[in-house]
């Protein structure tokens, strides 16, 4: 949709359009650091949020008990009607083409003197074109795993992609082998739900900059295992895919399966199960928390033995899929190949796990296939400008060894990236790429206006009497002389709505009046974040000049040397974050660039 929004003539090439955007795992959009990406998706004028805006059945904000550079919004999503509504916009955008058809062959073309990529079909059709993205989520040499039982199948019984790995490596594409899974379904009239916790939705906004209300028709429930879960899986662990040698790929660490978790956190007796609905058109219901490759019966057997599920009829089996990606690292961060001009890959077959993680690349992989189509320089985002970006250089700077998921420890500048405030962050970026609409740009200066105004009025100064009545409403100590609106937003206990009740920022939406109570509770914190990114800016400045040998560079350790001609960073930040690169290093190589520098001015 970015490529196509951007002018460029685009054609998305699907195995089976019933598979567009179908979420084959977990019905939500959103959640820990993942809410973040989406927000980020939205500012720049992508289409995630906005799709999940119509679908949503409930929404939540997490992490509300934390601080708010980690608050994470995650909205519950009807998934046929996710699917459903973002075939439609592909099918509607100006400039793009939907095609069902399997792709087998991938080859690199000149044409007069143009480098062109043609992918060609099952069916025997071909197709040329100046970018090509591959997006092959879970379904590249895709086989499912329950107990003994494997087939050659992609998620959710759709067919996998089985004649793409060996053209990647015909282009010399290092693959390796991934794995992931989801639990069963079961149907909602075989829950004894007063067995269960209610978990409602609440007050938390939309994900897209562009909406003002979420829906929150429908209710989650919160159960766990018992030591009877426990008892079983160890009972019959031989029989586990996952460690009897069933399973080959890489699992995700933050994302195990129920053996896996009871295996590895030994001292546990319970984990937690949300019972989660996947729709309004299906009485199927998802059990968060509990994906197994055990065999079926087996199965049953555990989904029985936790709190209200004792009758549970399961739907769909639980299921592992193993698939081919490649390593990331062979990207730049532009998402393009460092050896195959024109060459974009984005999602699970980078490496990563999650919609999320996966639209991210997404966006950025269209937003640069156009931009090479109009000779225009690549776009990157920085790992001190949003999520994406610290998703991006994570991959392609330092590699993965299992499948990727965004974290808020991941981003070392989480208090500056946060979810309220990404369209302050990343609107103008998306206003001057080309994605953001009139009517999005215009809400966005809107906010500046008020934001403006809210500066102005946290420098006036309210008397004594005024000052007391909110620091008395906050349990916090009075003063005698007076406070600037922003001394009293400074007080820990002092809540922006106690001063819209004295009569201040009575026209400010809640949502960006929190944003701002934030900058002012935070500005300490946050003065340190901005010195310590200006430092890494200057990292970030120093390139390092394509095609150079480190081993020639003296002084540099040989272990720094081998993994830098190797991954080849394009500046000293980059540098700075692969494993093996010390600071004595990025020392040596700051010397080198300097002195370099200096030789090339003498003209030596």
């Amino acid at each position: 949709v970015a490529a196509a929004k951007l002018k460029c003539k685009t054609l998305v090439l699907a195995a089976n359009l019933d598979a567009v955007a179908f979420l084959a795992c977990n019905p939500s959009i959103g959640g820990t650091a993942k809410g973040q990406i989406v927000k980020e998706i939205d500012a720049l004028g992508g289409q995630m949020a906005l799709i999940a805006d119509k679908c949503t059945l409930q929404m939540r904000m997490l992490n509300k008990s934390k601080g708010a550079a980690v608050y994470s919004p995650r909205a519950q999503v009807d998934k046929n009607a996710y699917h459903t509504e973002f075939k439609k916009l592909l099918e509607s955008t100006e400039g793009l083409r939907l095609r069902q058809g399997e792709a087998v062959g991938i080859k690199k073309i000149t044409k007069k003197s143009q480098t062109l990529w043609e992918v060609s079909t099952a069916a025997g059709e071909k197709f040329r074109c100046v970018s090509l993205i591959v997006a092959t989520g879970v379904y590249l040499s895709s086989r499912i795993i329950v107990g003994k039982y494997t087939k050659k199948q992609g998620p959710n019984g759709f067919a996998g992609c089985y004649r793409l790995s060996a053209e990647l490596k015909k282009l010399g594409f290092d693959l390796r082998r991934f794995k992931t899974g989801t639990p069963a379904r079961i149907h909602r009239r075989s829950i004894d739900f007063s067995k269960t916790e209610r978990q409602e939705g609440d007050e938390a906004l939309p994900l897209s900059f562009l909406n003002e209300k979420a829906n929150n028709s429908r209710v989650c429930h919160l159960t766990y295992t018992t030591p009877q879960t426990k008892e079983l899986i160890l009972r019959h662990k031989d029989k586990a895919p996952v460690y009897n040698g069933s399973i080959n790929g890489v699992g995700p660490r933050y994302c195990p399966s129920i053996e896996d978790k009871v295996i590895r956190f030994a001292d546990k007796e319970r984990h937690q199960i949300f019972l989660e609905p996947e729709g309004e058109d299906t009485e199927e219901i998802y059990l968060a928390g509990l994906s197994s490759s055990m065999p079926v019966n087996v199965q049953r057997e555990i989904v029985r033995t936790v709190k209200g599920l004792e009758n549970a009829e399961i739907m769909r089996d639980a299921y592992a899929i193993e698939y081919d990606c490649i390593d990331p690292t062979e990207l730049n961060a532009s998402l393009m190949s460092k050896r195959h001009t024109g060459l974009f890959f984005a999602g699970q077959i980078c490496g990563t796990s999650g919609y999320e993680e996966a639209a991210g690349q997404g966006l950025v992989a269209g937003i640069n296939a156009a931009r090479l189509v109009r000779g225009k320089p690549p776009f990157v985002l920085s790992r001190n400008s949003s999520y994406i970006g610290v998703l991006i250089d994570d991959i392609t700077a330092k590699g993965v060894d299992e499948p990727y998921r965004m974290m808020t420890g991941r981003a070392e500048h989480r208090l500056l990236l946060r979810q309220d405030n990404a369209d302050l962050r990343l609107t103008p970026t998306g206003r001057e790429i080309g994605l953001v609409d009139d009517e999005r740009y215009e809400k966005f200066i809107g906010r500046l206006k008020r934001l403006e105004g809210m500066k102005k009025t946290a420098e006036k100064t309210l008397d004594a009497k005024t000052a007391n009545r909110i620091l008395v409403e906050a349990k916090e100590n009075p003063t005698e002389t007076g406070a600037t609106v922003s001394a009293l937003l400074k007080r820990p206990a002092v809540r922006a709505e106690m001063l819209v009740n004295a009569g201040l920022f009575s026209d400010i939406p809640k949502n960006e009046l929190e944003s701002f109570e934030t900058e002012i509770k935070y500005a300490g914190y946050i003065a340190k974040a901005e010195a310590q990114m200006k430092s890494q800016a200057a990292l970030e400045a120093k390139k390092l000049p394509r095609g150079t040998d480190f081993t020639q560079i003296k002084g540099l350790k040989t272990e720094a040397a081998i993994k830098l001609n190797k991954i080849m960073p394009e500046n000293l930040l980059r540098a700075s974050e692969i494993s093996g690169v010390s600071p004595a290093d990025i020392q040596v190589l700051s010397v080198w660039l300097a002195i370099k520098s200096r030789n090339e001015k003498k003209g030596d």
